[in-house]
C-alpha cells in the first residue's frame, strides 16, 4: 500500500500572501490557507520527501513525520529548497536511533554523547537532484553537503549525500524504482518523478512536458500530482487548459492539483474539474 501526504499546496508566496492577501481565495475556506509546496510519499514503508519548502518544519510536525529515507528535489527555486536546513532534526533522530541500536544514549541531561560518534557510520540523508539543482545546493548550502574529507558532527549539522540524476535514467531507493521526468519551460531546470514505472507520478513546475515523459509512464497512474499556479498560466507555468491537456494525455485514475497561488480558489478549481481531479490542500492524505 502507498500513502501520499500533501505537505503544502501553495505556490511561492503562499496563501494568504504578504502582497495580495487572500486574492481570489475565500478566506472562510480553510483549504485555501496554503503553505509552500511539498509532498511526502510512502511506498512499501519507504519514506520519500519531495522538496524542502521554507515551511518544512511545520509541515513535518503537523503530519508527525520524523523519519525520511531520501529527499528528491524538483528544482532549485527557494520555495522548493530553502527549508533544507530544518532537516537537521531528521539527522538527530537518525543519530538517536543509531545509539539505541548500540544500547547507548545520544543525549542525557543536556550532554551529547560525543564519544559514541566514533562508533557510528555515515548518517547522511540521501538526496537526489539534477546537476543544476545540485550545483545550487552545494553553492548555497555548502555546510550541508557530505564529504569524505570532512568529518561532520551530526548533532548540529544536517548532512546530505548528493546523488546526481538524469531525466529518463531510473534509480532506486530501498527497492522503489524512481524515474526522473524532464519538464520544460520553467526558469530553471526542473524535473518530475515517476514511481514504479508510473504508479504514482509527481510533476513540479512546468510549462510543457518533454515528449519523453509519456514514454517513461509505462502504466496507468493510480495518482498524478501536478501544479496549477494560476488558471490563466504564465510564461514559465502551465495554465488550466495546459494542465488539463496533460491530464487527459496521461489518463490517470486520480489527479491532485497543487502549487496553487492566490488566483486559485479551492471551490472554483474544484467546480471546473472532473470528478477524478481534486485540488490539493495542506495535510491532504491519499491512500492507494
Amino acid at each position: 500500500m502507498s500513502h501520499v501526504t500533501i505537505l503544502g499546496s501553495g505556490a511561492a508566496p503562499g496563501v494568504p500572501s504578504l502582497s495580495c492577501g487572500w486574492g481570489n481565495c475565500n478566506p472562510n475556506n480553510p483549504k485555501n490557507r496554503r503553505m509552500r509546496a511539498g509532498t511526502f510519499i510512502e511506498i512499501d514503508n519507504t519514506k520519500i520527501l519531495i522538496d524542502t519548502s521554507p515551511d518544512i518544519r511545520s509541515q513535518l510536525i503537523d503530519n508527525n513525520i520524523c523519519r525520511i529515507d531520501a529527499v528528491l528535489y524538483s528544482h532549485a527555486h527557494a520555495d522548493h529548497l530553502h527549508g533544507i536546513d530544518d532537516l537537521r532534526e531528521i539527522t538527530r533522530i537518525r543519530l538517536n536511533d543509531a545509539f539505541i541500536e548500540q544500547g547507548q544514549v545520544a543525549y542525557d541531561n543536556g550532554v551529547y554523547n560525543f564519544d559514541g560518534l566514533n562508533k557510528i557510520g555515515s548518517l547522511s540523508i540521501e538526496c537526489y537532484a539534477l546537476r543544476e539543482t545540485a550545483t545550487t545546493i552545494k553553492g548555497s548550502f555548502p555546510y550541508l553537503v557530505d564529504s569524505p574529507f570532512k568529518k561532520r558532527n551530526p548533532f548540529f549539522v544536517p548532512s546530505f549525500k548528493i546523488n546526481i540524476i538524469k531525466p529518463n535514467k531510473p534509480f532506486y531507493v530501498k527497492g522503489v524504482k524512481i524515474t526522473p521526468l524532464k519538464l520544460l519551460g520553467h526558469r530553471v531546470a526542473s524535473c518530475g518523478y515517476a514511481f514504479n514505472d508510473g504508479e504514482i507520478v509527481h510533476i513540479a513546475d512546468f510549462k510543457t512536458l518533454a515528449s519523453s515523459v509519456y514514454k517513461q509512464i509505462k502504466k496507468r497512474p493510480k495518482l498524478l500530482i501536478l501544479p496549477l499556479t494560476t488558471p490563466f498560466g504564465q510564461p514559465s507555468h502551465a495554465g488550466f487548459d495546459e494542465v488539463m491537456e496533460v491530464i487527459n494525455k496521461i489518463n490517470p485514475e486520480k489527479v491532485v492539483i497543487n502549487h496553487m497561488a492566490t488566483e486559485c480558489d479551492y471551490d472554483d478549481i474544484n467546480a471546473r474539474t472532473p470528478d477524478f481531479v481534486t485540488p490539493a490542500y495542506d495535510g491532504m492524505k491519499i491512500e492507494l
